[in-house]
């Protein structure tokens, strides 16, 4: 985690905090992104999203200073204050997490001894620039109470509650700490220096749910500016507001919407541009038709203009009065996983049951008690569920899935899996992988009997191709890991699959594809996740763990969420009662007075019908003119290769025939 304070000239009236020119990176001779170039306000909630490998958190590093491009700049805002949190953080020195709080209030420190300096020179009232410090210290002043400089304990205990840290942990040393600890205490020290910018690099790594939900509620509060990499697509519908899309060594899109509206807007834009280059395609394949049929005919003179204009197409044409004219590009696809996973053997109905069961781990001392972690109640999962299991950090979700598998024993009851029920387990740290072995022989160890082309074949399934097959599993980042470990388990052919952490180190597309792949799986699913959007579309029961012992919810995690929610407005306990709205009927048979009021106000209806109706026939006519207009300037800009203009276009296009849409909805719905 870094701090930084520069000191740039800026204007306008919508001041730009961050503006980036022309950003162009390379590492050695392998392009990372090239010509890169947006702005950020203040205030801005923006994401940062792309592939594994487009260089999203290298433009978080370049941003902070912490890496130098080889092309273009970065320009901040006079006085900017940045606060940049890596994805891994180190803490070298002796100091307390307290300790590290307070160290991480520099500016803080800073604003107080200028205040007590001011305060001393203001007591010379015939100092010559008494007005001048008067008026410094009531700004510095404001400033220091505005960064909570009166409120600084109860503002540390805040933060450290919120992110999961114990009383008893404040007075620890951070050294001791583990690293997805240390990467906590990184992320509480950035909120409490209250700078200008946040830059986060998956900041929801190694957070809990409750830990989660107070981030959101902390950076949705917080009048910062925000720039955040996450793979955590619940988080960036909560707190983002803007998505930057880095694809294709570029910046491919910057839209105005989190990022649930960013996959719409984007597939909107790509339809389109599809739709045009498959329209401008056609009409160069009519005319080389003209122009081979006619070149030496009569229609000669026609056939070689077009085939002039045919050139000035292809190579790309500026006219003198602005007009532009180019090739269309077909949009671009990133690669995709493409697998599935299966099994031919049938097992029982009753796939597990638990009867009793307590996990946790024997003490190293002889007469030492067991350390329990986590009572389960007697519970059952039945053919085809999907159950995610769910809670705080360090609450013995892992170990109950282990002593599920068998490879812990449990210290009371027990765990019996149905007959003909082949589990198959996928480790949070892939630890059934061989680090000292190649992925090709990670896959043939598990399937011996497959040929090398097989193999390979296979492994391109998984974005992997060439040499990438010979690396060591022990040289791969934790993504490459995490799909070879994907890959075996299709090989193994469980109908029972045990998954812990499965989305750790893969990028969205990558868990979107995993999601589509279990919600065709004919098996069942006992699943640990912290990525919310992935349970909310896989899992169908929640097991969410609470004072060590398990709450059973039958519904998705969005349901799970209302309930609870609606179960604490109630006040009521969490035991999974849900609240009912009761709707009565309208009584029967009004009286005569009644009935008269009732038609005369019909008809008074039927008025207002009529005129919203020509209102409405007037504003679809205006609605339908606009859209033909910008639909032929996104012909120009898709003809001049203007990407930002296209964007735009696209963006505004997307939002009108969205308006339009719902108006034609609201004339079928009156005209009726």
């Amino acid at each position: 985690m870094t701090f930084q304070d520069k000191s740039e000239t800026n204007g306008g009236s919508l001041v730009s905090i961050i503006t980036v020119s022309n950003l162009t990176k390379y590492y050695g001779a392998e392009l990372i992104f090239r010509d890169v170039s947006f702005r950020i306000t203040r205030g801005d909630k923006v994401a940062i999203v792309g592939v594994n490998g487009a260089g999203k958190s290298t433009l978080l590093r370049i941003i902070a200073g912490q890496e130098t491009p080889n092309a273009g700049s970065v320009h901040l805002a006079r006085g900017t204050r940045l606060a940049y949190l890596a994805q891994e953080a180190r803490f070298d020195s002796r100091r307390t997490l307290l300790e590290e709080m307070h160290a991480s209030l520099a500016y803080l420190n800073a604003l107080r001894d200028e205040i007590t300096a001011l305060e001393a020179a203001l007591t010379e009232t015939a100092h010559p620039d008494y007005d001048h410090l008067m008026e410094h210290y009531g700004k510095t002043l404001h400033r220091f109470e505005h960064a909570g400089g009166y409120d600084i304990d109860r503002r540390i205990a805040m933060v450290l509650d919120g992110l999961g840290f114990s009383v008893a942990q404040r007075h620890e040393p951070v050294a001791r700490f583990s690293g997805g600890q240390k990467t906590r205490v990184a992320l509480a020290a950035a909120l409490l220096s209250d700078p200008d910018v946040l830059l986060l690099d998956e900041p929801t790594n190694h957070l809990d749910l409750a830990a989660l939900e107070w981030l959101e509620r902390f950076l949705r509060d917080w009048d910062g500016t925000l720039i955040v990499v996450s793979h955590d697509r619940y988080f960036l519908d909560r707190v983002t507001t803007r998505t930057l899309d880095l694809a294709f060594n570029r910046l491919d899109g910057d839209y105005p919407a989190p990022y649930q509206r960013y996959l719409e807007l984007k597939a909107a834009r790509l339809e389109l541009q599809l739709k045009q280059y498959r329209a401008q395609q056609e009409e160069i394949a009519r005319t080389e038709e003209f122009i081979r049929r006619f070149k030496n005919s009569q229609l000669s003179k026609q056939a070689r203009g077009r085939e002039r204009r045919l050139e000035r197409l292809k190579e790309g044409w500026e006219g003198g009065s602005g007009r532009t004219e180019g090739l269309i590009a077909r949009p671009e696809q990133q690669k995709k996983l493409a697998f599935k996973l299966g099994s031919n053997l049938r097992g029982a109905d009753l796939v597990l049951k638990i009867d009793g069961l307590t996990v946790g781990y024997q003490q190293p001392a002889t007469d030492a008690q067991p350390l329990a972690l986590l009572h389960v109640p007697n519970l059952e999962i039945w053919r085809g569920q999907r159950v995610a299991l769910m809670g705080p950090n360090g609450c013995g979700k892992t170990t109950l899935l282990r002593t599920i598998t068998g490879e812990l024993p449990p210290l009371r009851g027990q765990a019996r899996l149905g007959s003909n029920v082949r589990l198959v387990y996928y480790a949070q740290a892939h630890e059934g992988l061989r680090m000292d072995q190649t992925m090709l022989d990670e896959i043939r160890r598990v399937r011996p009997d497959m040929k090398e082309s097989e193999a390979r074949t296979l492994l391109g399934r998984f974005l992997f191709s060439g040499d990438d097959v010979y690396k060591r599993i022990s040289n791969l980042s934790g993504g490459e890991r995490g799909r070879v470990a994907l890959a075996q388990l299709m090989l193994l052919g469980g109908n029972l699959l045990v998954l812990d952490e499965p989305t750790n180190h893969l990028d969205i597309d990558a868990r979107e594809a995993l999601e589509t792949v279990l919600n065709e799986y004919d098996g069942t699913v006992l699943f640990v996740s912290h990525d919310r959007s992935f349970v909310d579309a896989v899992a169908d029961t929640i097991w969410m763990v609470r004072d060590g012992a398990i709450d059973v919810f039958d519904g998705t995690y969005s349901e799970y969420v209302a309930a609870r929610d609606a179960a604490s407005a109630a006040g009521l306990l969490s035991n999974g009662s849900q609240k009912r709205d009761v709707v009565r009927e309208p009584g029967a048979g009004a009286p005569a007075k009644e009935t008269r009021a009732l038609n005369r106000e019909q008809e008074r209806e039927e008025r207002r019908r009529q005129r919203r109706l020509a209102l409405l026939e007037e504003e679809i006519a205006g609605l339908e003119a606009k859209l033909r207009g910008l639909e032929e300037a996104l012909n120009t800009a898709s003809a001049a290769g203007d990407v930002q203009r296209v964007t735009s276009l696209g963006i505004e296009i997307v939002e009108l025939q969205k308006t339009l849409d719902m108006r034609y909805d609201e004339w079928a719905t009156i005209a009726v």
